[in-house]
């Protein structure tokens, strides 16, 4: 009692921060007492800031939830509460979502909505997002539930929808069920704001997630939906709504007060994706190759690209230029219209960024429309539409009018339809009256063409321009027309609907993506929505009668509507004659589809007696339904009518014409279920006889796609149970018709019907067996013209597509424990009452689910039962539940589909036979290569039981000449098959030998012969004889699976039976969609653990043994696909070649997948070295000369086990006997030295030089010298006396080419440490030693010896960054002429000579680019010097490029320098790509200029400080992070070692640090923290702590300790995993530091102080550089 006394008696602040928990639970009581009762301005507040974040982390669950409810009257009540939000948020995620109690995590939630209150929605949900990617699921379940609560309160307004969006289909893939649950929540409450704009997103997620999302979505309210909390700034806004809710009810109309959700573009949701760089490398050769088909090839691949919604912007100029190039001189129109799909789609992609170049392809597009293939008209209007959209009226308004005085009238006529267009999404204040009369006055001259096609398209203009301006606008341009034309022109204006450009754009991207080649969806989905695309923008509403006859009568002549109603049937039969000539040739985009069939049914209408009268009514709809723009709603008008006259004998074949041509205008799939419902609406029989054998030839014509299934069958049932036999007949040629397209699966539906009725199906299905579906003939097909539409649509047709359509029932609730325990019962007889009742449920079912609880496990045991009657009927129940359940079946092949094996081995012939049936009915449902993975199978077949052997082999023999592609796993029954082949069963001997070829199809002779290896000798010498007569008359391999016919008919067999003969085919096409490769969580750490700890064979071999293959097989498998996996293990080298070609194409989308698994694929690619094959070994150079241009662009080391387990694989192909091959395996070295240190190369070519190969030393010899004349002696490993001396013994050497390559290498090591290399290489012969002076002597008169400021560079490269520079590309290059590692230095005294004579220099002028408002407050004198021929655009060709221009910048015109730095550092990609040397180089000139007294000195000395200042802040923004803060650390720690540097230097060096420091949390994820701490290690191993504090000043200790602290508490404790490239970290004073670092930081509170302290006292100094005031601008430093 003594301790509670003494806390007691602490204040509130002082007990929450008490060790003992009971004080800490007593302190938060008395602190949420005290936060409800004072004022929110009290000083109290500031008390608890600073510990707020510990009340939510306390580990005392009692405490923790008192705690909770302190901060939420915190954060409520409190005015600096929004100063917390990161800390307390972080803390809730952390230590309050995965907490059992509900309360407390009800509580961090009310805290977290409470913050948005606040004004912090947008900290709350990154804090929120951050959680859903902690390991805990609780931790997720709870981010996403509170993110939903967010959402639904206060709206998408104030919590942003696009970073959830972007998460959503992650949460879908995760493992835990409560995280996909609360996943489902969370899309359906961001679908009540957004609606139809989340599709896009969610596409690609799982089908069966996707399905269950879209019944929730059904569900949701139509209404608009409303925030219903509000924040603090919202409260009069909320105050508002309740005083307006009080007045109206709670269901009162308050639209006005509460904002409702707003309009999202699905585009704003989607990431942009970068194209340009994806192009294939040949793109623009192909492009204008002579032949048509490689022209094609790089459009199709365009076009792939372009199917992307979102694009990334950038220099799509080249590109838009070649489309432009094909669509306006291109002679093939396939090529037209292609081109034209490409243009669409980088305009939607691009939307506004496309603006730029939209002037330049419309008027090319205008002319095109000359051709008259309506598919490319369609292509080009298409595009034309899209590119509108980027731009305006009236930026095209010239081109426009340019081409309305064309003589052809195709263009005429579609330049004013796309008027018409873009008129239409105009506003009359994009359409002013400057711009409205030139056009109204083209478009006039118009509608006197000749050509009624162009007046019509006139008219159509004007009319909805009148519809936009207002006809007080357009109707002084009409005063010359006459009057029937004007009244034309306002007919189309009330007929015109206003488009806004939003709802344009997600038309035509749906027409964009829906066609071929969308990136991400598979084949059947863009065929399957065509129809709906096409038909979406056919919506119109139901006109009155007054408006039709209005709008008829402005397209029919008045003689003809007049007499439409006469008594005389001649005169109704003249005019009837009229209408049908005016409809057949009016013009489509002004005919009224609805007013002209309404007319018909002007009196006597339908009721017509006049049989000639009747049919030509009848071909009038037909005219207007091919013609017209034709919607549901005319077709409901007719329907009713047409199927009336169905039945007559005069007028049924024009009814029957009339219904086809409303299905091709409104789709098959709605006319047919209007016309059957109409059918069997009315009482006469003939109607409905003849609606269903014009339904079965419409099916033939258009295809099975998008009918529904489960309504039709219902209909024919109907029509079934009539008591007519008309209409059952009709019934049963339509189901005849189905059967081809549903296959036996139909049947299952009308089992019921009487005995009699089912024999006439099944004597129809008989009928229909072997024929094949015909190809469809109208709808989207004959629409479109195209035949690969045509295939994607007989595909949809197919049976598997029809069995995703059947409704499947859940069977897992009724597999009850009670039937279970049956089923397993000791006696036989309960036994089989369980079995009975199984069969009766998948009976009833019909078509199951592939959930059926333990049913699997449970018919397991039954197949080894002892009553073999009992085994029977197991296998009998099993083929039923093959034909019920589908291709789903699938996932139970290996529990319950492998034991049916084991059954071909019962001594019964009967029992055998069944097991046969049983084992053919599922591999038609699943295919054969599920059966053939893994190693059960090869199991089975090494049982020594001839009946087993011979049946199963058999079973072998017949499918497997079938299969197009077979597993690798197949090779495991290879040794069991080869021990049959000397069987004592003579049936065993003579099925194994019958099976052999079908083996050696697949696997191949070699394989097979190396497995005999095994054998006995004399058992080996029979089985090869074997294998050589079975290579004899081994089969050709199969094109694909054969087509399995029924072998009996349907009707003389049982249902079961029947169908299990016709189901499904054993075919599988492997998906090749998704990734190649897998992210395996800290697979490679696993890796290399288990290699030293040896469980796994380290990978070290003169030549691949299996064992090491095999390991790698076993490795790669969890990392990549599947079907690549079986291409890379392949035996046949075509194979190796696929799957690198797929790796490549790849390599830059999957680069973190392919970094992940690095290991294992340079160990795939070490085995290729030891092919024979040259195609394969080319195309491995190819794809890793890639690979290692991806890694250095990406920054990436290798590790030391990826290095050691391919480097010196790669060193044994430098010997390679081909030029071509050494040639790429020269340049991957090159490449190498950007992601592996050339120390640690060194020792791997050192050892390379000791191959007994001459090519293979000489080459190493030679990558030596090149290290040396790059790095100098540092690179030497281990030391620079024993690895010369080894270099040395080569100079005598039997070979000339590894002598001279010899001596060159100590030549270049002559120029590199003079005369000491005689020293380092010890004792050589005397021979040796007058070759190789006499070699360096010869030297001396090409190259003079090295000064020591050249000696001084060449230490430079021992920087641990030198590995980054660029081998010469002349490798025959004498190493003293390389280049030294600074490329550019600003010398002062070089500009002031160059100043006095500025005719010793002439350079070119630069190319000049607007700079924006990087120079705006800075003249810059015009250079006087002579322009350049080449353009600034092509600075982009190479990576280079900008340390080579920033090498020639130093012109005698300072001025001229300052501008060209900045217009290249104005281009982001060529600023990034700048090195850290150039940049190093480069601040320490600007800075010196600074410095420099005699700037002051000049007039234009303050200008050119701005100037200096300005350009510094340009390359500290655009630079890369990485490369300038590294260049920062080198001139920090170059001026500190220099003592005649000036104090000044180091300071401003400082000063740039700190800027950098400053702005590294918006930074910190683009650096590389591995690079930049070894820098500072580098700079502590030069000044130690203690030769910091000897120096004059303690600002570098305190500036490294600043950057320091804040890199540890921007990365946290995992800032200790980026020590990587330090080779001592264990003596490293860095590890030491940031290990005491990360262990004092107790809190984030502390740390963030103490960085504070720091940042503080550096930043809050003055700026100040010059002593005369002149500054640093505040926006640079």
């Amino acid at each position: 009692m003594g301790d509670d006394s003494d806390w007691m008696k602490l204040p509130v602040d002082q007990k929450c921060e008490h060790k003992v928990w009971k004080a800490r639970l007593n302190g938060y009581e008395e602190a949420l007492k005290l936060f409800q009762r004072i004022d929110d301005k009290s000083p109290e507040w500031a008390k608890y800031q600073g510990i707020i974040k510990n009340f939510v982390t306390d580990s005392n669950s009692v405490a923790q939830l008192k705690g909770l409810e302190a901060v939420l009257a915190f954060v409520e009540n409190a005015h600096m509460a929004s100063r917390t939000v990161g800390e307390v948020l972080s803390g809730v995620v952390c230590k309050v979502f995965n907490q059992p109690k509900a309360r407390a995590k009800e509580l961090a939630s009310d805290i977290c909505l409470m913050y948005i209150e606040i004004e912090k929605a947008d900290i709350v949900q990154e804090e929120l997002i951050k959680g859903l990617e902690n390991k805990n699921p609780k931790v997720v379940v709870a981010c996403v539930e509170t993110i939903r609560r967010a959402l639904c309160e206060f709206g998408s307004k104030t919590v942003t929808l696009k970073p959830i969006v972007k998460v959503l289909p992650k949460l879908f893939e995760s493992r835990e069920r409560a995280v996909r649950h609360e996943a489902k929540l969370l899309a359906v409450e961001v679908y009540r704001w957004i609606r139809d704009s989340l599709r896009p997103p969610l596409q690609n997620i799982n089908s069966v997630q996707l399905k269950e999302l879209e019944e929730e979505w059904v569900k949701v309210p139509s209404s608009a939906p409303r925030q219903s909390r509000f924040l603090r700034s919202q409260q009069d806004l909320r105050a508002k709504f309740e005083e307006q809710q009080a007045v109206a009810g709670s269901d009162g109309d308050w639209e006005d007060v509460a904002d409702s959700a707003p309009q999202v573009d699905p585009y704003e949701l989607q990431d942009p994706v970068e194209i340009l760089s994806k192009l294939p490398k040949d793109f623009f050769v192909k492009i204008e190759a002579k032949k048509w088909q490689e022209r094609k090839e790089a459009l199709e691949a365009l076009e792939i690209l372009a199917k992307h919604p979102k694009l990334d912007n950038g220099d799509y100029g080249d590109v838009v230029r070649a489309l432009k190039r094909v669509i306006g001189k291109d002679t093939n129109v396939i090529l037209v219209s292609l081109a034209a799909k490409c243009l669409a789609g980088l305009a939607l992609g691009l939307r506004k960024n496309f603006g730029t170049y939209a002037g330049n392809v419309v008027p090319t597009i205008l002319d095109k429309f000359k051709e008259k293939k309506p598919a490319v008209v369609q292509s080009l209007q298409e595009a034309i539409d899209a590119v509108f959209l980027t731009t305006t009226l009236q930026n095209l308004s010239e081109d426009m009018l340019a081409v309305m005085d064309n003589k052809n009238p195709s263009i005429k006529q579609q330049a004013s339809l796309f008027l018409t267009r873009s008129i239409r999404l105009s506003t009359p204040s994009t359409l002013p009256k400057s711009l409205l009369k030139p056009l109204c006055a083209a478009l006039l001259k118009q509608v006197n063409d000749p050509a009624p096609e162009v007046r019509d398209a006139a008219i159509k203009a004007l009319g909805t321009a009148m519809k936009v301006a207002g006809e007080k606008a357009v109707n002084p341009f009409l005063a010359d027309l006459d009057k029937l034309k004007v009244d034309k022109v306002r007919c189309v204006c009330v007929c015109v609907c206003i488009q806004l450009k939003s709802e344009v754009y997600i038309h035509l991207c749906q027409i964009h993506l829906n066609s071929k080649g969308k990136p991400g969806t598979e084949g059947g989905t863009g065929a399957k929505s065509k129809k709906p695309a096409e038909t979406k923008e056919i919506v119109e509403t139901e006109l009155s009668v007054e408006v039709c006859d209005e709008l008829a009568a402005a397209v029919l002549p008045a003689s003809c509507v007049k007499m439409l109603d006469s008594s005389n049937w001649k005169e109704r039969l003249a005019s009837m004659e009229e209408f049908y000539q005016v409809a057949e040739q009016m013009d489509i985009s002004v005919m009224p589809c609805q007013a002209l069939v309404r007319m018909l049914a002007k009196k006597p209408g339908w009721k017509e007696t006049n049989f000639q009268v009747m049919q030509l009514k009848l071909q009038v709809v037909a005219v207007v339904a091919q013609r017209g723009r034709f919607s549901t709603t005319s077709a409901s008008v007719v329907l009713d009518a047409l199927v009336e006259k169905m039945g007559d004998v005069k007028c049924g074949g024009k009814a029957k014409d009339a219904l086809t041509a409303i299905g091709e205008a409104c789709s098959l799939s709605w006319i047919a279920e209007q016309v059957v419902s109409l059918a069997f609406a009315q009482k006469n029989p003939k109607n409905q006889a003849e609606t269903l054998n014009w339904l079965a030839n419409a099916m033939k014509e258009f295809g099975f796609t998008g009918i529904n299934v489960k309504a039709f069958i219902n209909h024919v049932k109907t029509a079934l149970g009539v008591s007519n036999p008309a209409i059952r007949a009709a019934a049963i040629s339509l189901l005849g018709v189905m059967y081809l397209y549903m296959g036996a699966s139909l049947r299952m539906f009308f089992e019921d019907e009487k005995a009699a009725l089912l024999a006439q199906i099944d004597a129809e299905f008989e009928k229909m067996q072997g024929q094949t579906p015909p190809a469809p003939t109208r709808g989207s097909i004959k629409r479109t013209g195209g035949q690969e539409e045509g295939e994607e649509a007989k595909e949809e047709g197919g049976a598997g597509d029809i069995m995703d359509l059947l409704p499947r029932t859940d069977i897992s609730d009724k597999i009850t424990e009670d039937m279970v325990s049956k089923v397993g019962d000791k006696n036989w007889k309960i036994r089989k009452e369980g079995l009975n009742e199984v069969a009766a449920v998948l009976s009833e079912a019909k078509f199951i689910k592939p959930s059926v609880g333990d049913l699997p496990i449970t018919l397991k045991g039954r197949l080894s039962d002892s009553n073999k009657i009992l085994v029977q009927q197991t296998l009998s129940i099993m083929q039923q539940m093959a034909i019920a359940m589908g291709p789903a079946l699938k996932q139970h092949v290996k529990t319950l589909g492998i034991p049916v094996i084991t059954v071909l081995g019962d001594i019964k012939n009967t029992v055998r036979a069944a097991g046969m049936a049983t084992l053919n009915s599922w591999v038609e449902q699943t295919g054969m290569k599920v059966w053939l993975e893994g190693e059960e199978l090869s199991e089975e077949l090494k049982r020594e039981n001839p009946f087993l052997r011979q049946e199963l082999l058999g079973w072998l023999a017949v499918h497997l000449p079938t299969m197009r592609s077979v597993p690798s796993d197949l090779m495991l029954c290879v040794p069991p098959l080869l021990g049959c082949l000397e069987d004592r069963n003579v049936d065993v001997r003579k099925r194994a030998q019958d099976v052999l070829p079908v083996f050696m199809m697949h696997l191949g002779f070699d394989k097979m012969n190396k497995a005999t290896g095994k054998l006995k000798p004399a058992s080996k010498d029979q089985v090869v004889a074997m294998l050589d007569k079975a290579r004899d008359v081994m089969p050709a391999k199969s094109a694909g699976p054969a087509k399995a016919a029924p072998t009996k008919p349907v009707s003389s067999v049982h249902p079961a039976k029947a169908l299990a003969a016709v189901g499904k085919k054993g075919k599988e096409e492997e998906d090749k969609s998704g990734p190649i490769f897998t992210m395996v969580p800290n697979g490679k750490d696993l890796r290399v653990k288990d290699e030293k700890s040896l469980k796994t064979l380290k990978w070290n071999f003169g030549s691949p043994r299996d064992e090491y293959v095999e390991q790698l097989k076993v490795q790669m498998a969890p990392c990549v696909a599947k079907w690549l996996q079986e291409e890379l293990f392949h035996c046949d080298f075509q194979h190796h070649i696929k799957a690198i070609n797929s790796m490549i194409e790849c390599l830059e989308e999957e680069h973190e997948a392919t970094v992940a698994c690095l290991d294992l694929v340079l160990k795939w690619y070490t085995l290729r070295f030891f092919d024979t094959n040259t195609s394969v070994l080319m195309k491995a150079l190819e794809y890793l000369k890639l690979l290692f241009l991806s890694l250095s662009k990406h920054n990436y080391h290798l590790s030391e086990q990826e290095a050691n387990s391919f480097i010196p694989y790669l060193i044994l192909k430098v010997g390679e006997s081909k030029d071509v091959v050494r040639k790429d395996v020269r340049t991957i070295m090159g490449m190498l030295c950007k992601v592996y240190p050339a120390s640690r190369m060194f020792p791997f070519l050192m050892e390379g030089t000791k191959s007994k190969n001459s090519k293979q030393r000489a080459e190493c010899l030679e990558e030596l010298g090149c290290l040396i004349g790059f790095y100098g002696m540092s690179v030497c490993q281990p030391t620079a006396a024993k690895s010369l001396k080894e270099i040395a013994v080569h100079i005598g050497d039997r070979d000339t080419s590894v002598r001279n390559t010899a001596l060159n290498t100590m030549v270049t090591v002559y120029n590199v440490c003079g005369e000491q290399v005689y020293k380092l290489i010890g004792h050589l012969s005397e021979k040796d030693m007058s070759m190789l002076e006499e070699r360096i002597k010869r030297s001396g008169k090409a190259s003079t010896a090295p000064t020591p400021k050249q000696g001084e560079e060449k230490a430079l490269p021992a920087h641990p960054n030198a590995s980054l520079l660029q081998k010469p590309s002349n490798r025959q290059a004498e190493p003293s002429h390389v280049c030294p590692v600074g490329e550019f230095h600003l010398d002062l005294d070089l500009l002031e000579q160059l100043e006095s004579d500025q005719t010793s220099v002439v350079l070119p002028d630069l190319v000049k680019h607007k700079l924006g408002d990087l120079l705006e407050p800075v003249i810059i004198p015009e250079p006087k010097l002579h322009p350049v021929p080449t353009h600034f655009d092509e600075l982009h060709a190479g990576p280079s490029t900008i340390n080579l221009v920033i090498s020639q910048v130093a012109s005698g015109d300072i001025n001229t320098s300052m501008q060209a730095l900045a217009q290249l550092f104005g281009v982001a990609r060529l600023a990034r790509e700048a090195s850290m040397g150039v940049l190093k180089d480069l601040v320490q000139g600007l800075v010196t200029v600074l410095l420099d007294p005699r700037i002051e000195e000049s007039q234009e000395g303050q200008q050119l400080i701005r100037s200096v200042n300005m350009l510094l802040r340009r390359v500290f923004e655009a630079s890369d992070q990485t490369n300038i803060l590294s260049a920062l650390l080198v001139l920090l720690q170059d001026s500190l070692l220099s003592s005649a540097g000036s104090p000044k230097f180091s300071e401003l060096i400082m000063k740039c640090l700190w800027r950098l420091i400053k702005f590294l949390p918006d930074t910190i994820s683009s650096l590389t923290l591995d690079k930049i701490l070894l820098d500072v290690h580098n700079f502590m191993k030069l000044f130690p702590k203690d030769r910091l504090r000897q120096l004059k000043t303690d600002m570098p200790h305190r500036t490294l300790q600043t950057l320091l602290h804040t890199l540890c508490r921007l990365a946290g404790p995992t800032i200790l995993d980026h020590l990587s490239l330090i080779e001592d970290k264990s003596e490293s004073e860095l590890e030491a530091h940031l290990k005491r670092v990360v262990k004092s930081a107790k809190t984030d509170r502390e740390t963030a102080h103490t960085v504070h302290s720091y940042t503080s006292s550096l930043f809050t100094g003055s700026l100040s550089l010059m002593t005369d005031g002149s500054t640093f601008s505040s926006r640079t430093l």
